[in-house]
């Protein structure tokens, strides 16, 4: 299923730079917290474009515009486990 490949690629390709456990790194943290006040739409665009004149590289060609935004609402709800992949619910 794609959404496991997403949980992997972000923990694995993510995780190299954000921490393996999101909490910061190379990279800033991506934990609910320090997510609070980002608009989901910048996030969006970051994963997509990536970040020029840093290390942040871009993912487009690794995941859809649709998947980002995905990603991005499954971290702003505390990224799922490897293990266990809670439904995806619209955000209020």
């Amino acid at each position: 299923e794609r959404a496991r490949e997403l949980v992997h690629i972000v923990r694995q390709d993510c995780g190299s730079c954000h921490g393996l456990t999101l909490n910061g790194g190379l990279g800033p943290a991506l934990t609910i917290e320090a997510m609070a006040d980002k608009p989901a739409e910048s996030m969006v665009a970051t994963i997509i474009g990536g970040r020029p004149g840093t290390p942040m590289p871009p993912f487009r060609g690794i995941v859809t515009e649709s998947e980002a935004e995905w990603i991005v609402d499954q971290l702003m709800r505390g990224f799922p486990p490897d293990t266990g992949l809670p439904p995806v619910q619209a955000r209020n």
